[in-house]
């Protein structure tokens, strides 16, 4: 459209200089309507209408058959009407540096500018008002004008363009690392989850399992320790639906209520009750068991607690009668050490767990500074110790874990 606008717009310029020679003789070197040099320039005008057209899809060769084009009738019939070729070089300057496929930018400086320096300096030269050294300076800047006239605009849409497809980029760069980020969020709440389910499912169902077991046995020996060991397993299923209550909490909106949190405190009462479910547990703690969880923070606290839980769970599965031992060692500058050993079972092993519970365990420790260790002992059993920071102590590096089982 607009390579048709502008031939029409030269043309009526031909017509209008065309009109001017008829209303006065004194105008000279424009063509007369009709003749050679008249159709010659509309000629001329028209193709350089046609080549704006196709310009932004081969801006290259078309601006150069644009550029050029005047050239041949500044040679053959150089007039005053050869200025109004400079109208389609400027108009296809502009369409072809804001096209995207002209890169780079300066190759419309030789492509377009020597063409209409070429063509400005012979029509001067050839209509003989100018000295050679005169008309060349007139052209080379008239070129520069005509040039710049395209050059400039096209520069401005370009970079207009460029920046606006960069903010896009940058935009669409932030949206991708926002859902990176969120999935990430979502990963770590799934992993957090996981080790919840694990570790409520091992602490419950392990016990359940053991207790069923034993009612197996004392159903028809013992009528009423079997019933007390029904009521226990009552208990436990109780138990597995608060914490999953507990746990579907935490995911919903705040309702205000503070969800109970486990801590070192609590051990005594696990070991109790994984003793009522037919456990042969000791319990260890220097201080006594009102002193069992002093100097030592809120978070690590709910580690060490779960460490007891999944280590207690694990050896009711995989050494099943085997007696165990919960121990505390006394606070120094390391920190605070919790123990859960066991023996070898008095049953077969059932083999391997997928080691969900002992991943867990280790990312808790380092979460809050602490430091594992796991594996066999001598004798078959298995060993588990954890060290929590106490007070200001620092973070301490975490061991290395030995092989993992459970």
């Amino acid at each position: 459209m607009l390579g048709v606008a502008c031939g029409l717009v030269a043309l009526g310029l031909l017509l209008a200089a065309t009109f001017s020679v008829s209303a006065d003789p004194a105008v000279t070197g424009l063509p007369h309507l009709g003749d050679g040099a008249w159709w010659l320039t509309a000629a001329v005008l028209g193709l350089q209408a046609a080549c704006l057209v196709p310009v932004d899809r081969l801006p290259a060769l078309w601006l150069t058959i644009l550029a050029t084009a005047p050239l041949v009738l500044a040679l053959v019939v150089p007039n005053g009407a050869v200025s109004l070729t400079t109208l389609a070089v400027v108009v296809g300057g502009y369409l072809a540096i804001s096209g995207k496929l002209f890169r780079p930018v300066w190759l419309a400086l030789p492509i377009a500018g020597l063409p209409v320096i070429a063509t400005q300096f012979a029509n001067e030269v050839s209509l003989g008002p100018l000295a050679a050294p005169a008309a060349f300076g007139g052209a080379v800047l008239q070129g520069l004008v005509v040039v710049g006239l395209g050059l400039l605009p096209g520069m401005a849409v370009v970079a207009q363009r460029d920046l606006r497809e960069a903010r896009h980029r940058e935009t669409l760069a932030q949206h991708r690392e926002q859902e990176a980020l969120l999935k990430a969020a979502v990963e770590h709440q799934r992993a957090a989850m996981s080790r919840e389910l694990h570790d409520i499912a091992a602490h419950h169902m392990s016990g359940i399992a053991l207790v069923a077991g034993t009612i197996g046995r004392q159903i028809d020996t013992d009528p009423a320790a079997a019933k007390e060991l029904a009521r226990h397993v009552r208990e436990q299923s109780s138990g597995v639906l608060d914490d999953l209550r507990r746990l579907v909490g935490l995911l919903r909106e705040d309702t205000g209520e503070a969800p109970a949190i486990e801590s070192l405190d609590a051990v005594p009462g696990l070991v109790a009750a994984r003793r009522a479910a037919g456990m042969d547990i000791d319990l260890v703690v220097p201080g006594g068991p009102e002193d069992v969880g002093a100097g030592v923070g809120p978070l690590a606290q709910v580690v060490g607690y779960r460490m007891v839980q999944e280590s207690l769970a694990n050896a009711a599965v995989h050494a099943p009668g085997a007696p165990c031992v919960v121990e505390f060692g006394r606070r120094s500058g390391h920190g605070l050490t919790v123990v859960v050993r066991n023996a070898a079972g008095r049953e077969p092993d059932p083999g391997p767990g997928g080691g969900f519970g002992l991943v867990g365990m280790t990312e808790r420790a380092q979460l809050v500074g602490g430091g594992i260790q796991y594996g066999a002992i001598p004798g078959g059993g298995w060993e588990v110790r954890l060290t929590l920071p106490v007070g200001d102590t620092g973070r301490t590096a975490p061991a290395h874990p030995q092989e993992e089982s459970g």
